[in-house]
Parts: C-alpha cells; structure tokens; sequence
C-alpha cells in the first residue's frame, strides 16, 4: 500500500477514502488535515462518483488529532480545519469541506475524540464488530470542535452523550447498534462489502433525487445556534485553558486506557 497518508480510490461511482497511518491509529496529522478535505473535494467535484465512503487502514478508523503533534505545535495542529470550532477553509464547521453527495462512514476500529467527530459527520454509520467508539475530549484536555456535542446527542440522547463525555468510556460496536449511533453491525471482513453494498444501493438511484434529500436532511438537522455555542466554549478553553504539556502528558494514559477498554 502507498506511504500516503489519505487514500483516495474510485471504482463503479464509489470513492472510497481510506486515513493511511495505521501505526500511529490514523491520528490526524496536519498533513493528514490538509490532504482529507481535498481528496474529499476532488471527489464530491467527480462526475463519476455518486456515493463517498471513509474508512480507516486496520487497525484503527481514526485515534482523533494527533496528539504528540498537538503537543510540540502548542495547539495550533491544522490551522483552518475548523477543530477549534470556527469555519473551516471550505467556509462550513466541521471537518470536511461542503459535500453534495452522500457520505457513509465505514468504522473498522477504534474512533476516539477527534475520530470519533469524523464519524459523527458522515450521513450514517457501518461498524466492524471491532469498532469502539469514544469521547476522550476532557481527559485530554482538548475540546469539541466539530460539532460533537450538538451530533453525538442527536444520535444517541443528551443523557447517554453526557455520560460517554463526562466519563471517557468506550462504547463497543453492539452498544452503538443498539443507541442507534450506528445503522449496522458487522463481522470485520464484511465490513467493505457490505458498505460497498449500500452505496451501490444509492448509486441505483436518481443521483440529484438522493442529493436534493441529502441537503434538505442536512437543513432540517442544522442546529447553527448549538454549533456556534460549541465553538465559542472551544475557542474560549484554547486561549484560557489549553496547556501542551499537559496534553503530551495525559497522552500515554489515554492510549493505555483505551488499551483496557
């Protein structure tokens, strides 16, 4: 496989983009946060591409922002990919740019904090049975930015996302089926097939039907007041709060505790 640290790869009206850094658990880098986007650009602007599809190299979907590089850059890791809560370099909140076409997140492993954000803001959610799924925002002494505390509720309930926040702890793919954060569950060798599967589905329909439901879902589920909210209380911990010792610090324990879980 290519040293690149994104994957983009088109075949039968599907792009299938694929985080590459599997020792590091996919963390995202700034080179990953510069290269994400624009392959998801590229491909949304494809005449032959109806359907995306993101998804980690094994073992892991994505760690969330790298946190030795957090640490060392003093929290200014991806300057305009909007993790503090602002516009990103498309002009909307969130970690992609602005996407037309569906985008199903194909969840193969551990999604934690920031990766845990990036699938959030896929339209909706296929996991491996090797899939957790974890907010470790507070434990690491970062905050949302990518609309985690306006999505994760939506999808689950203020309740559970309260506690899956407050507490740290991983919620295993059978958890996530049955909180409906994920629309299914599957052994880990299926997992490409089936996703594929789906997105062929969508690809068998009326392409600007399925984009015209897209948007208006998008619209209707918009909560521009909660976000903003978000970002506000984000940008205000990282002049006040965000300190890059602590941050390299707590980062062997959140990794040995996501070992445990």
């Amino acid at each position: 496989m290519t040293t690149a640290p994104v994957l983009l790869d088109v075949t039968d009206r599907i792009a299938t983009i694929t985080l590459n850094r599997p020792a590091a658990r996919n963390a995202l880098s700034s080179e990953v946060l510069q290269l994400l986007p624009q392959l998801m650009r590229d491909a949304d602007a494809d005449a032959d591409v109806d359907v995306l599809v993101l998804t980690g190299a094994d073992p892991a979907f994505c760690a969330g922002l790298d946190l030795k590089e957090l640490g060392s850059s003093g929290g200014n890791l991806g300057g305009g990919s909007g993790a503090d809560g602002s516009a990103n370099r498309s002009g909307v909140r969130g970690p992609f740019p602005k996407l037309t076409k569906p985008l199903i997140g194909a969840i193969n492993g551990v999604a934690v904090t920031g990766g845990f954000e990036l699938a959030l803001n896929c339209d909706f959610l296929v996991a491996s049975e090797h899939a957790k799924f974890g907010d470790t925002h507070a434990r690491v002494g970062v905050m949302p930015g990518w609309g985690l505390t306006v999505l994760l509720p939506q999808a689950i309930g203020v309740r559970r996302a309260r506690e899956m926040s407050f507490t740290g702890n991983f919620m295993s793919a059978d958890e996530a089926l049955q909180w409906g954060l994920v629309n299914h569950v599957v052994p880990h060798d299926e997992l490409m097939p089936f996703t594929l599967q789906l997105a062929a589905d969508i690809v068998g329909n009326e392409a600007d039907g399925v984009r015209q439901i897209r948007s208006t879902y998008a619209t209707v589920t918009f909560d521009d007041d909660a976000w903003e909210t978000e970002a506000r209380d984000a940008r205000a911990w990282q002049r006040t709060q965000f300190s890059p010792e602590e941050v390299a610090a707590r980062r062997a324990a959140i990794q040995e505790r996501g070992r445990t879980q």
